[in-house]
């Protein structure tokens, strides 16, 4: 189950694309513009090379959902209709493994029931809420899909109800349903489910519906293990699947604008969730597509947020363009006026990009007032500044000029002089915190999500005064380069031992120690013909090395070698799902490493091409573990020579003649072991 379909269930919360026999994409677990998450469906993994996470379906979903072990399979059963049959000792397992969050999930689940069942089965959630959301239009289908409901006016309903089930008071607190002073956080408001990508409800937002100057029109649950408000878009469940297949994202403001445009054909449609739009948020959206559309109100307070949406789509590399409604309207009232069709078409011809948006609204009222035209300048090239990618700036430095009438060479170095100040104020704020750090004895930490920032530089055109500047761009603006797989993991460990080790890790043989035990993991079970009688590779590489494994530099390669001997002795298979699935994380991670790479090769043999000449690059196991065979013992042969010749000299130094003859007939021998093993270094063998 950890590795079934694994490109379906990363699918559901990462847009893949396939690369060769692979599939590729955004990481979901830290932020980059080029995609370096790769999965492949034949190993059913999941790796990325930026950030170096990885393993199968269950770890995917405990990494980015934060499911328990027992959670991650129970939603991979359901998803693909596994029956799992749970004896009582696999129910304590799970209470012992369920943490806090766990408690938290299944008490929201309660009450979405709970304001479901109020809506749509009491007298005064019909007559107030239900009455509400048919006025809206609203279908049964849509609001038990949406997760709608209502709270009763009894400020004890809930508390009373929830009391009767037995969940723990702690847990109403902190999930905001019930206040400190035993009440309950919502009444007499209509409420509005907010889901997390795998469906779980996380949170709540309830809307009032008398009118209330004192009372606030929504309100929301706090934050807590389960909801961060800034990571959370409304209705992004629901839309995921559509925005996929759209390769759109409709952004709008409220819950119920979700809503009617989902229940009229527009699903592709989100809503941010009682903030105002963050970063966190459109790096969700842009791991389903890197295209949005803001459709907010043509108000002034719409026309605001829209702007400001704009600026931070820019940042985060979306290709994000701007669409406002006809004046009193919204999406809820204007695709219930002009339908599907129409709305559709509203959008296509009045979705404009940012420059486009600015010209619109203040070219008119600018005209050949120098002022407001240097003002309207301004506004759109400190918009172009936030763009990351230097063709895509480039591009729209060359729109804007031309629409603006403005030298092109001008207007880059307005561009790179926004962007040295932000790199200053930048550098000056670190310098400060480094400095409060210094003076509280903190030490700050690297990054936790692993990925390496590179040395990319400022645009080429240089500073105002045309000097090239060579300073790194701030954190906000740092784009991540994919990792080379050459030598990576290799450099990672040298770099994580202390530093009187590192001079000497590179003379070890961790490279040769490494390639045995990738081959061993990718073909371990596949048969070696020898005229003297045929043999696996596991069997084959053991044999070759018994000798000298005691002398690996690294305990985990070693250990996957034997353990893979002794599973064959016990006539157990030997499989990279086995090591990828292994109970100890380091064998775990290091199998998942060793199988994965950055590249991937064409699916040939599907297209009816054929390598004539050499096996394909999985087929190749047998040359790979001849050939890691060879550098192995040619490198642990070299070191023992090197040991030996220390051995000589100190027993000539003392005139040990007996030991002196041992070593020497050792050393004889060995030096002619060498010799045979070089000769068959970079030779192929068939």
């Amino acid at each position: 189950m950890a590795n079934a379909h694994i490109e379906e269930v990363v699918g559901e919360f990462v847009n893949l694309k396939r690369s060769g026999s692979n599939r590729k994409g955004l990481c979901p677990f830290h932020d980059e513009k080029t995609p370096s998450f790769m999965v492949s469906p034949a190993k059913g993994i999941y790796k990325c090379f930026g950030c170096s996470k990885g393993g199968n379906s269950i770890q995917f979903l405990m990494e980015l959902e934060k499911m328990t072990f027992v959670e991650s399979v129970r939603y991979l059963a359901k998803k693909f209709n596994i029956q799992l049959e749970e004896t009582e000792g696999d129910n304590e397992n799970y209470e012992e493994e369920k943490k806090h969050r766990d408690s938290l999930t299944i008490v929201n689940q309660f009450a979405e029931e709970y304001f479901s069942k109020q809506l749509t089965e009491e007298q005064e959630g019909k007559s107030i809420g239900l009455s509400y959301f048919r006025e809206r239009g609203y279908r049964e289908a849509t609001i038990k899909k949406f997760g709608l409901g209502y709270a009763p006016k009894d400020r004890k309903s809930f508390l009373k109800e929830a009391e009767s089930k037995q969940y723990k008071s702690e847990f109403l607190r902190e999930l905001g349903l019930v206040t400190a002073k035993g009440n309950d956080f919502f009444n007499g408001r209509v409420m509005f489910t907010i889901h997390n990508l795998t469906g779980k409800p996380i949170a709540f937002a309830g809307r009032i519906l008398e009118t209330n100057k004192k009372a606030p029109k929504y309100l929301n649950s706090p934050e807590s293990s389960l909801y961060n408000k800034r990571k959370t878009l409304y209705g992004m469940f629901q839309a995921k699947n559509a925005i996929r297949k759209e390769q759109n994202c409709i952004l709008v403001e409220g819950y119920t604008d979700v809503i009617s445009l989902h229940q009229n054909g527009i699903e592709n449609v989100v809503a941010s969730s009682g903030t105002a739009l963050t970063s966190e948020q459109l790096r969700l959206i842009k791991r389903f597509s890197p295209n949005l559309t803001i459709l907010y109100d043509g108000d002034s307070a719409g026309i605001k947020a829209a702007m400001r949406g704009m600026d931070i789509a820019l940042e985060e590399d979306l290709n994000a363009k701007i669409a406002l409604l006809p004046e009193k309207e919204d999406p809820d009232s204007f695709v219930k006026r002009v339908g599907f069709e129409k709305f559709n078409e509203y959008i296509a011809e009045n979705s404009k990009d940012f420059i486009l948006f600015k010209l619109d609204l203040y070219l008119e009222e600018a005209k050949d007032d120098p002022i407001k035209k240097s003002a309207l300048i301004r506004e759109i090239i400190e918009s172009i500044a936030k763009i990351r990618d230097r063709i895509k700036r480039s591009t729209y430095i060359q729109q804007a000029s031309r629409l603006l009438g403005t030298h092109e060479d001008i207007l880059n170095k307005e561009i790179n002089k926004i962007i040295r100040d932000a790199i200053n104020r930048k550098k000056r704020f670190d310098e400060r915190q480094s400095q409060r750090d210094s003076d509280s004895g903190f030490q700050s930490s690297p990054r936790q999500d692993g990925a390496r920032p590179t040395s990319d530089h400022i645009i080429d055109q240089g500073d105002p005064l045309g000097n090239p500047i060579d300073t790194p761009w701030p954190e906000e603006y740092v784009d991540y380069e994919q990792q080379e797989e050459n030598n990576y993991y290799e450099k990672k460990e040298l770099k994580d031992r202390p530093k009187k080790q590192q001079r000497t890790f590179e003379s070890s043989d961790i490279y040769q120690e490494r390639d045995l035990a990738r081959i061993i993991i990718t073909n371990g079970d596949d048969i070696i013909k020898d005229p003297e009688g045929n043999m696996t590779v596991v069997e084959y590489i053991y044999s070759s090395i018994v000798d000298v494994i005691e002398y690996f530099d690294n305990k985990i390669y070693k250990d996957i070698i034997i353990e893979a001997t002794e599973r064959q002795e016990k006539g157990e298979s030997i499989s990279s799902d086995h090591f990828t699935n292994h109970s100890n994380p380091e064998i775990q991670k290091i199998a998942i490493d060793l199988i994965s790479t950055p590249h991937t090769y064409a699916a040939w043999d599907d297209k009816g091409v054929h390598l004539v000449n050499q096996p394909s690059p999985d087929k190749n196991y047998i040359d790979d573990a001849f050939q890691a065979i060879a550098r192995f013992k040619y490198r642990k042969a070299k070191r023992i020579l090197e040991t030996l010749e220390k051995k000589i000299q100190e027993a000539l130094e003392v005139d040990d003649q007996e030991k002196i003859n041992q070593l020497l007939i050792a050393y004889k021998q060995l030096q002619a072991e060498k010799i045979k093993l070089a000769e068959h270094r970079g030779i192929v063998i068939g």
